[in-house]
């Protein structure tokens, strides 16, 4: 199976999923979309109000801020992979529970594995904390990771800039950080020792 069918059977296992109760309050299942040989993957939360009923990431005010920011890189969506860690929209766009990310968690990886990001940018603090566990957005937000060959690299979610209007030049900033991380991608080493800690970026 290719990528690409592996990625199409993914969204129509999404689209039938009844594994939490979230499938009882969706209107549509927003599995993700964008290049599935992308070299960078986005992954934000969850579905909000227009994702949830359009069917697509990121279409909402906090996905136009998002276009912009790629923009800003010279990148369009249809550059990367942008997907969520819950794939149904929580009621009143509350935040996810620990029980739906627990039941969504297997269509992400599966994501993960079909596309092979180098890198993987984490949007907010419930994306942050499956590749960073214990850690907290306002203190590692725009410091890369690098481990087993991906960059990992979390930054505030865009619709806290949309609340927070302080923080929208700290999303910009962060986000400029982009296009050294992929250069940096051509002087890594082929390989990684399995074993091997993360080790941090100094990039800045």
């Amino acid at each position: 199976m290719t990528d690409v069918e592996q990625l199409e059977q993914i969204a129509r296992e999404v689209a039938v999923c009844t594994a939490c109760p979230l499938s009882r309050t969706r209107h549509k299942t927003v599995p993700g979309t964008g290049d599935p040989h992308a070299t960078i993957m986005f992954i934000g939360e969850a579905p909000g109000y227009h994702e949830d009923q359009q069917g697509k990431p990121f279409v909402g005010p906090a996905g136009q801020f998002l276009d912009e920011l790629l923009a800003s890189i010279g990148l369009k969506r249809e550059n990367v992979f942008i997907a969520n860690v819950v794939k149904c929209r929580p009621p009143n766009n509350r935040d996810p529970q620990p029980d739906e990310i627990a039941a969504c968690a297997h269509f992400l990886q599966r994501q993960i594995q079909a596309i092979q990001p180098k890198v993987i940018v984490t949007l907010g603090r419930y994306s942050m904390a499956k590749f960073f566990p214990g850690e907290t957005i306002s203190r590692i937000h725009g410091r890369a990771r690098r481990q087993n060959g991906v960059i990992y690299f979390p930054l505030y979610h865009p619709a806290a800039a949309l609340h927070q209007p302080a923080l929208r030049r700290t999303i910009e900033e962060d986000f400029k950080k982009l296009p050294e991380l992929i250069a940096s991608l051509e002087d890594a080493p082929p390989e990684e020792p399995p074993a091997e800690k993360a080790t941090q970026l100094q990039l800045f």
